[in-house]
């Protein structure tokens, strides 16, 4: 049963300042100059440059006298006077920002997820130009051109060809079989680059050794990747020369011949052309004498004034607002120096509050940023440097967010400085990158021939004095993208 009530309760939420500066603070240097730039397009009563070079701002008892100059009388000077603005709220320094009115329909904390569209010749299209020079029959070039639409990102085509015969003869109103799509499928597997077209990696992998030079020795490699494919992929190797009736060298020789191919052809062009993505350190954090020194990029203090255009532009029409129309430009223009005066605040909240930040951390890790030991970073999580700087958990998380500080070695992301602790047998508190430092350490000098197991390293990590499960290892070896021990293994 549906019943209307009154009820009344206390609820916290965020105001739109609040959301609009969780936002910039997640937002890196590289693209707080395009933020700036949008809110300066959007917002006209909002300049680039150092507030006051020029002109002294006029103090609050001038704007009240110019104001007297032009008033009006009776029922029109009360209306005046609840229309009176204060130049003095917008020019100096004030701590009560006033937030920007929007009317969109999106809801204030919606992010923005725009996503950029790449431009050249796409990795089909490419193939389709290299199929029209082929020497074949317009009907085998059609068949062609669908098997090409029906290539994954990686170039293999996962679909069985009795599915595709049904597809074109449905959408295409062409009839085939499949032994004259797999003639189709042969001229699509000879376009470039070697593979394209396979149906799965063995086929791929043949592809391209049949394409590779006449000098190379494939003759083995072909014997293992069509004969013992299985074995090959999880490094059975012993089986395979016992198999094979070869030498280990001879399996080496053509193990070697077989990484040098591509498993994904069809990345081939899309990764060439893929951007190179430029990493702007928002901090620099350099060790000098023994003494750390703490910058902030001057890309995130920006200079910002508010439009001195405006400020005339409110002194006329507070001389001359006596109807309607001049009332509603006032407030026009109220509303535009309000955003204005807010984003010039929040700016300058976000460069407090990065500071702060980077601050802390850079104490707790001083050891790391001294020596640049991996060793020495200590175990930290967001609620302990939140605790420090007296900020929430969310927003230590939001500045830790995409940004990256410059140091004596090297550009490293602020994440990097976040792990977990862990207890030695001694009970002193180390941090997880510690441990799989050495773990690393440890795989990079075992001896590939018989690579070290999780139990054997767990035996080494406890003789060190670390004494954690073997689970745990596991776990650490998965997170440094390191196989297992079988996967490891060289001739």
């Amino acid at each position: 049963m549906l019943k209307q009530g009154l009820f009344q309760k206390l609820q916290q939420k965020l105001s739109p300042q609040q959301i609009q500066l969780m936002k910039l603070l997640q937002v890196p240097t590289a693209e707080l100059e395009q933020r700036i730039k949008q809110e300066i397009e959007e917002n006209p009563a909002l300049e680039e440059g150092e507030d006051g070079a020029d002109e002294e701002m006029p103090t609050e008892e001038q704007a009240i006298a110019e104001n007297e100059d032009g008033g009006g009388e009776g029922e029109d000077q009360g209306a005046d006077d609840r229309d009176e603005i204060d130049l003095s709220d917008y020019f100096p320094d004030d701590d009560t920002p006033d937030y920007k009115l929007q009317a969109n329909n999106r809801s204030a904390d919606d992010e923005e997820r725009e996503v950029p569209l790449a431009g050249g010749t796409s990795f089909q299209e490419a193939l389709m130009q290299q199929l029209a020079l082929r020497d074949i029959d317009e009907r085998t070039e059609l068949l062609g051109q669908h098997l090409i639409g029906n290539l994954d990102e990686d170039g293999y085509l996962r679909r069985d060809l009795p599915s595709i015969v049904n597809d074109l003869a449905f959408s295409q109103n062409m009839s085939t079989d499949t032994a004259e799509l797999e003639r189709a499928l042969r001229e699509v597997q000879a376009l470039d680059p070697a593979g394209i077209g396979a149906r799965d990696l063995r086929e791929c992998l043949l592809l391209q050794l049949e394409r590779l030079p006449r000098e190379v020795d494939t003759l083995t490699a072909r014997e293992v990747i069509g004969k013992h494919f299985e074995a090959f992929s999880k490094k059975h190797y012993d089986r395979i020369v016992e198999r094979m009736e070869i030498t280990e060298e001879d399996l080496k020789a053509a193990v070697d011949v077989i990484v040098h191919l591509n498993p994904k052809p069809g990345n081939t062009a899309r990764d060439t052309a893929k951007p190179t993505q430029e990493i702007v350190p928002d901090f620099q954090v350099l060790s000098i004498d023994g003494q750390l020194e703490l910058t902030l990029n001057g890309r995130n203090a920006p200079e910002l004034r508010i439009s001195r255009q405006y400020r005339d532009m409110i002194a006329e029409y507070q001389r001359q607002k006596k109807d309607k129309e001049q009332r509603e430009a006032l407030q026009f223009i109220k509303q535009k120096l309000d955003a204005a005066k807010w984003f010039i605040d929040a700016i300058k909240q976000r460069q407090h509050t990065l500071l702060v930040t980077m601050e802390a951390i850079m104490e707790h890790q001083r050891d790391y940023f001294l020596t640049g030991d991996e060793t020495k970073l200590r175990p930290m999580i967001l609620k302990d440097i939140a605790e420090k700087v007296h900020l929430d958990i969310s927003t230590v998380s939001r500045v830790a967010n995409s940004k990256y500080v410059q140091t004596n070695y090297g550009t490293l992301p602020l994440k990097y400085f976040f792990s977990e602790s862990l207890s030695t047998e001694s009970g002193e508190e180390v941090s997880t990158r510690e441990v799989k430092k050495i773990l690393q350490d440890a795989i990079d000098a075992e001896e590939k021939r018989k690579p070290l197991t999780d139990d054997e390293l767990t035996a080494l990590l406890k003789e060190k004095g670390y004494n954690i499960a073997r689970r745990t290892v596991a776990k650490y070896r998965e997170q440094l993208n390191i196989p297992v021990a079988r996967l490891r293994k060289e001739l």
